[in-house]
C-alpha cells in the first residue's frame, strides 16, 4: 500500500475506492508506466472483491484523450474557448465576481455542487459560498438524487442516513423488498448481499419495468409510474387487516399510527389495484413474505422518490416498515439506497441550500453560532437559506436571479430536468465557471473552465450508502497543469479578500475542520480522522469522539426524535403532476443502465462501456410499438410538452404497455431530460423525473 506521505510509486498498488456509485467498492490501483493505472480487486465488505463493468474500466478515465489539463477562457460567448494560465483564469473569475456582487449584491453569484465531491470539497464549497461570497444561492445535484428519502427519513426517524445498518446485515435476511431500485444494473456487487432472500423466495421487487433485478425476484409488482404511494397504502391495509401489525412494537416504539391508518383504512388492496394495476392478491402475498420472515428489510430507491410527491411516497413505505416492526431492530430494517458516490456525505456538510455542516439546519440559531465560531465569522454574517437546485437553475440570468454560477462536479445540461430550458438559463448568465475533469456538455458552455484532479489523483473522504466514512487514496499523480478543487477554492477566496488560512487546501486539514464544524450535529464526524481511516478502522457516523468506535447500526436503543419514538406520517395518494391524456397517452420514466453512470460524462469516454451501450434507446412494449407504427431497432421520437428525445426502439415484453423507459446518460437529442417534468416536491424540491406524459412516433413522421 502507498502511504499518504510518500505518494504513489510505479508497480505498487494502492487500496482505494471506485469513482462511481454510493456502494464505493474497494479496489486496488497500480500505476502503469508511462501513464494510467490498472484496476485490481480488493476485499472490502460491500463488494468482497467484486466489481461491475464500470469499476473494472474506471482507470480509463485517468488518461482519457480529451482530459482537461489547462484552464480555458473566453471574454465573449461568440468567441471559442482558448488556453490560459491559471493566474489569468483565476484573476478573470475573481474580477468578474467582485464586479457582479458590487453591482447586484451577493446573491448575484451562485454555486452548484455535486454528490460525487469528497466530503472535504463539499464542506469547503459550502464555506466558500457563505463566507467568501456571502451568497445564499448554493445547492447541488444531490437534490435530484435522495432529497425526498432524506426528508421522509428525518420526519419518521429524526435522522437521515441512507442505510442505518451495514450492507452486510442484508446477508442474513429471509425477505427483502426493493422499491424502485434496479441494483442488478446500478450497483451489481450489491446483489450478492441478497442471495439468502433470493434463494428462499423472499425477494420482492417493485418496478414498472421487468428489470434485471426483477428477473431475480420471486415476486415482481409492476405499478403504473406515479402510483407507488397507492400501492404502499394498499399494502399497509393488507398488513393490518391480515393480522400482521406488530402492535407491541407500534405501541412502544412509535407515534401516529392512528392518523396514518385513518387514511390507509380506505385503501383496500383491490382499491389500490384499480389505481396501480398491481393485483390485490400480489399485494397481500408481498406483505405475507415480509411479515413471515424472521429477518426482513424494505429498501427504497430513486424510482419511488423522484416524484412531485416523493417525500409522501417514501413515507408510505416507511409506514409499512413501521407497521411490520422492522426499523431499529437487529436483523431487520428500512433503508434508502443512496445513488451518487458521496450522495450521503455530500448533503451532510453544507452544499444544500438549507444546511450547514453536520446536517445542521441553516435557520437554526444555535447551529449558526456553532459553525460561525469554527469559521471565525459572526453568525449574522452567514446568509439564510437559498433556492433549491432546480429553482436555482431556473432563476439563472433572470432579472431577480443570479448573474454568475460557479459549478463543481455536475453536468446539468444533461442531468437537470427540462434540460433545454436549463441550458438556455445557463447561456443567459454573465459568467459561467465550470471546474471539471473533461469537457462536459456544461463545460463547453462556460466562460471559464478550470481543470481539476479526479478520484485517483487526490486524497479525500467519501461517505457511502451505509454511513461509513472511507478514505479514497491518491494512487497516481495528476497531469501537469491540473489543480485540486480545494486549491481552486483557496485561490479564489484569497483573491476575494479572505485570509489564506481560512481556506486550507490540504484534505486532512480540511477534514479536521469539518469534524469541528460537525461536532454535536446529527451527522457528527468529530471523532473521525484521516489517521484513523488510514489505519483501516471502519467508522460509521455518528462518531463524536476520537476514541469512539462509530455507529454502524442506528436506532437500536431509540430513534432520534425526542422521546426516542419513530413517527408514522399520514399520507394520501396523489397521482403524477402530469397524467397521461389523449394527446400524450403514455408515461415516460427515466433511469440508468449497467454500462453508464449519471450524465455519462465519465462513462461515455470509456470505449468498452460505449461498445456495450453506444446510443440512447427507448424501451417499449411490443404492442405499444406496433400501435405507434414502430418495430425493434427503428428510430423513434418520444415527445412531451417540453421537448423531444430521439432514440432507437427496444421492444421489451416486460415493460408495462402504458410506459416507456429512456436512460438519461446521453447528450444532444438523446437527452432524456429534454422531456422530463420539473414539477417539484413541495418539501424536498425533488423534480418528477419518473413520470411525465408523452407520445411515441416514428422519427421520420412529419409533425411528430
Amino acid at each position: 500500500m502507498t502511504s499518504a506521505g510518500t505518494g504513489p510509486r510505479s508497480g505498487v498498488g494502492t487500496g482505494t475506492h471506485c469513482p462511481y456509485c454510493a456502494l464505493q467498492c474497494g479496489m486496488t490501483l497500480t500505476p502503469r508506466p508511462p501513464g494510467g493505472a490498472r484496476v485490481g480487486p480488493r476485499d472490502f465488505p460491500v463488494n468482497e472483491g467484486a466489481l461491475c463493468q464500470k469499476g473494472w474500466t474506471a482507470a480509463a478515465l485517468l488518461d482519457t484523450p480529451d482530459r482537461l489539463t489547462h484552464p480555458l477562457v473566453r471574454h465573449r460567448r461568440d468567441e471559442p474557448l482558448r488556453p490560459a494560465t491559471w493566474e489569468e483564469a483565476l484573476d478573470l473569475v475573481a474580477g468578474r465576481l467582485r464586479e457582479l456582487r458590487e453591482r447586484h449584491g451577493p446573491d448575484a453569484v451562485a454555486v452548484f455542487g455535486g454528490g460525487g465531491l469528497t466530503n472535504e470539497k463539499a464542506y469547503l464549497l459550502g464555506k466558500f459560498a457563505r463566507v467568501a461570497l456571502r451568497t445564499s444561492q448554493i445547492d447541488y445535484n444531490g437534490r435530484f438524487c435522495m432529497s425526498s428519502a432524506a426528508a421522509a427519513g428525518i420526519r419518521a426517524f429524526g435522522l437521515d442516513r441512507g442505510l442505518p445498518f451495514p450492507v452486510t446485515d442484508l446477508r442474513g435476511a429471509d425477505a427483502v423488498m426493493l422499491v424502485g431500485a434496479n441494483v442488478a444494473e446500478t450497483m451489481p456487487p450489491f446483489v450478492r448481499h441478497l442471495r439468502r432472500a433470493r434463494d428462499r423466495g423472499g425477494l420482492v421487487v417493485v418496478d414498472p419495468r421487468r428489470t434485471a433485478t426483477a428477473e431475480l425476484a420471486s415476486l415482481h409488482l409492476a405499478p403504473r409510474p406515479g402510483t407507488d404511494l397507492a400501492l404502499a397504502l394498499g399494502m399497509l391495509h393488507a398488513a393490518v387487516t391480515g393480522g400482521h401489525l406488530r402492535r407491541d412494537y407500534v405501541g412502544t416504539r412509535t407515534d401516529g399510527f392512528t392518523e396514518a391508518w385513518r387514511i390507509a383504512a380506505r385503501w383496500r388492496p383491490e382499491e389500490a389495484e384499480r389505481v396501480t394495476g398491481v393485483a390485490g392478491a400480489d399485494q397481500r402475498a408481498a406483505v405475507e413474505l415480509l411479515a413471515g420472515a424472521r429477518d426482513a428489510y424494505i429498501l427504497t430507491g430513486r424510482g419511488t422518490e423522484q416524484h412531485s410527491r416523493g417525500v409522501d411516497t417514501v413515507s408510505g413505505w416507511i409506514n409499512l416498515a413501521l407497521a411490520l416492526g422492522l426499523p431499529g431492530r437487529t436483523g431487520s430494517g428500512y433503508g434508502c439506497l443512496t445513488g451518487q458516490g458521496n450522495g450521503q456525505g455530500g448533503r451532510e456538510h453544507g452544499q444544500k441550500a438549507d444546511q450547514l455542516p453536520g446536517y445542521r439546519r441553516l435557520d437554526d440559531e444555535a447551529a449558526r453560532r456553532h459553525v460561525a465560531s469554527v469559521w471565525g465569522v459572526a453568525p449574522e454574517e452567514l446568509p439564510g437559506p437559498g433556492r433549491s437546485a432546480y429553482e436555482l437553475l431556473d432563476a439563472l440570468g433572470t432579472a431577480t436571479g443570479p448573474r454568475a454560477l460557479l459549478l463543481f462536479g455536475s453536468n446539468p445540461v444533461v442531468s437537470a430536468p427540462n434540460a433545454a430550458h436549463v441550458t438556455r438559463r445557463l447561456a443567459a448568465l454573465d459568467l459561467l465557471v465550470v471546474a471539471d475533469v473533461v469537457p462536459s456538455e456544461t463545460a463547453l458552455l462556460a466562460d471559464v473552465v478550470l481543470p481539476v484532479t479526479q478520484w485517483a489523483e487526490e486524497e479525500g473522504t467519501m461517505t457511502n450508502l451505509e454511513g461509513r466514512v472511507l478514505l479514497r487514496r491518491r494512487a497516481v499523480p495528476p497531469p501537469e497543469g491540473v489543480r485540486g478543487d480545494l486549491t481552486v477554492l483557496r485561490e479564489l477566496a484569497v483573491r476575494l479578500g479572505q485570509p489564506a488560512e481560512r481556506f486550507p487546501d490540504d484534505p486532512e486539514e480540511v477534514f479536521a475542520e469539518l469534524g469541528l464544524a460537525s461536532r454535536g450535529g446529527a451527522a457528527d464526524y468529530a471523532g473521525i480522522s484521516h489517521r484513523r481511516l488510514r489505519a483501516g478502522e471502519a467508522l460509521h457516523w455518528p462518531c463524536p469522539e476520537p476514541g469512539h468506535p462509530g455507529t454502524p447500526r442506528l436506532f437500536l436503543d431509540g430513534f432520534a426524535h425526542p422521546g426516542g419514538r419513530a413517527r408514522f406520517t399520514p399520507v394520501e395518494h396523489r397521482g403524477p403532476a402530469e397524467p397521461a391524456d389523449a394527446a400524450y397517452p403514455l408515461v415516460a420514466t427515466t433511469g440508468r443502465t449497467l454500462a453508464h453512470y449519471q450524465s455519462g460524462a465519465q462513462t461515455r469516454r470509456v470505449a468498452e462501456l460505449v461498445r456495450a451501450v453506444p446510443a440512447p434507446y427507448v424501451e417499449v412494449h411490443p404492442d405499444t410499438a406496433r400501435r405507434a407504427g414502430l418495430a425493434d431497432g427503428d428510430l423513434a421520437r418520444v415527445v412531451s410538452r417540453r421537448g423531444t428525445v430521439e432514440a432507437e426502439v427496444r421492444c421489451v415484453p416486460g415493460i408495462r404497455p402504458d410506459t416507456v423507459f429512456v436512460p438519461f446518460h446521453f447528450p444532444d437529442t438523446g437527452r432524456a431530460n429534454l422531456i422530463s417534468n420539473p414539477a417539484l416536491d413541495p418539501i424536498s424540491g425533488m423534480p418528477e423525473f419518473k413520470a411525465c406524459a408523452v407520445r411515441l412516433t416514428p422519427a421520420n413522421e412529419e409533425g411528430s
